[in-house]
């Protein structure tokens, strides 16, 4: 079979400029971010790995305002000394250095870590982080991040839900219809719309970036 060159760069230039512009890959209420590992870091834990004075490089914007993604990568490591490298650092800094991870990250690492709202660390799992510079060994701090949905408050009355809610989501990729438990509501006038899901949730379901979910409220 032979393919049509021409075709095929116009059907690349069809997607590539639908997922600029913001258009839904099918139908919903809610764009979807896709999250890959990544690590956010102290200032400390910071000049641990990369030196004393050093500040993060931003490399691109996310979707959520302030919020970056950084030139930074790292290498994490796991009790058993199984390590995966080239983790992005995100900006900008927070109080407390944290890495979130996948369910099939967590099984190369051979690591627990609990699945958590962002933040919440007390009693996660244990993860080692190498920079150039050092090593940072952390007690807790490595999780698996929550299904949520972040939204600004005018989307809340919209949507008729409250920070902390949870909610269900209906998801259509690939031809395969599927629900989704627990969501988070997160709520926040510095918040723009979009549903978070790891790499995992997203392939599960046959969806990426650019695609949109139905939020569902649970009576």
């Amino acid at each position: 079979m032979e393919y049509d060159a021409k075709l095929i760069s116009e059907i690349v230039s069809r997607v590539v400029a639908s997922c600029n512009s913001g258009a839904p890959v099918n139908d919903g209420d809610v764009p979807v971010g896709v999250s890959n590992r990544h690590i956010h870091l102290s200032k400390a834990d910071l000049e641990t790995l990369y030196g004393a004075g050093y500040e993060l490089t931003p490399m691109k914007d996310l979707s959520q305002p302030g919020q970056y993604a950084c030139k930074e990568q790292l290498t994490i490591i796991g009790p058993s000394l199984r390590s995966i490298e080239g983790v992005h650092v995100l900006g900008p800094l927070r109080s407390s250095s944290q890495v979130e991870i996948s369910k099939t990250d967590s099984y190369v690492l051979k690591v627990k870590p609990p699945v958590r709202e962002s933040g919440k660390l007390a009693g996660s799992a244990p993860i080692t982080i190498v920079g150039p510079k050092g090593i940072v060994t952390l007690k807790e701090g490595c999780i698996i991040a929550n299904r949520h949905i972040h939204m600004g408050v005018e989307d809340g009355k919209r949507f008729g839900v409250s920070d902390g809610d949870y909610v269900s989501v209906e998801a259509v990729g690939d031809g395969k219809r599927t629900r989704l438990y627990d969501v988070q509501i997160r709520v926040s006038e510095s918040f723009k719309l979009e549903m978070h899901l790891d790499t995992d949730d997203a392939n599960a379901c046959g969806i990426g970036n650019c695609s949109k979910v139905k939020l569902i409220k649970e009576n």
